[in-house]
């Protein structure tokens, strides 16, 4: 009908939350602040960080990069499944278009401010999942979160 709906986590790292930095709760709220709606035409990518604010006060900086996916028409699925004549079809097809497209996003918290970093990360993560490169999204984060600091003066 409207095209409005709700957002839901599809997947998260870590799976479970750490003691010391729980996963925010509502995010999916945050990431669409107008709401999660179908659209006609795809709108290009967006970044934006906001500042999160736990009870204990402190900052969690919320960096979010929502992109649009080509989603199948509700209302032509239904018909699809009632399996109604051709006319009808071709008449719905005037009020409605047969693809809409449905906002994805990728969220990085961190209690650090580095909205840049945060950009190009959320960059490459869309671009691997857009590209369907076969890299494990696993393995891209944990070398995103992996930095080797040399000892001053010895081997790494």
């Amino acid at each position: 009908g409207s095209g409005d709906g709700q957002g839901q986590i599809l997947q998260r790292f870590p799976e479970k939350d750490w003691e010391d930095n729980p996963f925010p709760q509502g995010i999916e709220l945050f990431c669409q602040p107008s709401g999660w709606q179908l659209l006609p035409e795809r709108n290009p990518p967006t970044f934006f960080v906001a500042v999160l604010t736990d009870i204990n006060s402190e900052r969690h900086y919320c960096a979010c990069f929502t992109f649009w996916e080509a989603v199948e028409s509700p209302q032509s699925q239904s018909h699809a499944r009632n399996g109604e004549g051709e006319e009808e079809e071709e008449a719905s097809s005037l009020v409605q278009p047969a693809q809409l497209f449905a906002p994805k996003s990728l969220v990085l918290v961190s209690r650090l401010d580095h909205a840049e970093v945060f950009r190009n990360s959320l960059g490459l993560i869309y671009t691997i999942y857009v590209d369907g490169l076969s890299v494990s999204l696993e393995n891209v984060i944990g070398n995103l979160l992996t930095c080797t600091i040399p000892i001053t003066g010895g081997a790494q």
